[in-house]
């Protein structure tokens, strides 16, 4: 397939998932709940952290972690206490848990009041058109305080070659320009053009059956060839072929 050939295809499918029917069974359907900036920051980022195996599972749990937050995650980030984080134990999702759970709470506050918020940690470390930097960045600064050496696996630094899907599915869904009405774009600081797909398995299938991609590690290094190849498709908003991508993978089985 020509790239004119290819960019049409894909720009095809992106209107075709980049609509309001896609937020119902996707963990974005979860900030969507909610009105106030950081409370959608917030439970972008927590639900983002939990985005792996089974949709349904990772809606139904972080639905538990809204509940267990009162509704209103960033008052409660803000000014909880200490006991507060007792009723966070019980929690699970995977391998994260509890202890996780409510050490991300602590490192989230430690953020909001010294650190000028998450989009000011991410917004001060974008480097060579990338967010990559600004990710590893967030890893450092998330794990100042006191922490359980088992939570850092819950945060992946793409400079240890990690594709980091996690947080550049929670960066699309804040800083992407969204006429559609599905991602935020309530971040002003980073531009879209910065951003990079989130790679998982079933985007790296597909941008590897359509040419995007020949790196068979989903890696850093697959991330920085596959951003290199949707920028040629579209420079100001790459990210945007990840609706395609996903799309094609999940719901086509392409």
């Amino acid at each position: 397939m020509k790239k004119a050939e290819l960019k049409e295809f894909l720009d095809v499918k992106v209107i075709e998932y980049n609509n309001p029917k896609f937020i119902e069974s996707d963990p974005i359907l979860i900030p969507h709940r909610f009105q106030l900036k950081e409370d959608i920051e917030i439970s972008g980022f927590l639900t983002a952290t939990i985005a792996w195996g089974n949709r349904k599972m990772i809606i139904n749990n972080a639905n538990k972690m809204m509940e267990l937050l009162d509704n209103s995650p960033y008052d409660f980030i803000i000014n909880h206490n200490p006991s507060e984080l007792k009723s966070l134990e019980n929690f699970v999702h995977r391998t994260f848990n509890g202890n996780d759970f409510a050490y991300f709470i602590q490192a989230l506050q430690h953020i909001y009041k010294n650190h000028g918020g998450l989009e000011a940690v991410f917004s001060q470390h974008i480097e060579h058109n990338s967010t990559q930097n600004a990710i590893h960045n967030l890893k450092k600064v998330f794990f100042e305080l006191d922490h359980l050496p088992r939570t850092q696996k819950h945060i992946s630094d793409p400079l240890k070659g990690s594709a980091a899907k996690r947080i550049n599915m929670f960066l699309r869904w804040m800083a992407r320009k969204d006429n559609a009405g599905v991602d935020f774009g309530i971040w002003e600081t980073i531009a879209p053009s910065t951003l990079s797909c989130p790679l998982d398995v079933h985007s790296g299938n597909v941008a590897r059956k359509l040419g995007l991609l020949t790196r068979k590690q989903n890696d850093a290094k697959a991330l920085a060839e596959l951003d290199h190849n949707l920028r040629e498709l579209d420079p100001k908003d790459p990210v945007k072929y990840d609706f395609a991508l996903f799309g094609l993978g999940v719901f086509e089985k392409f």
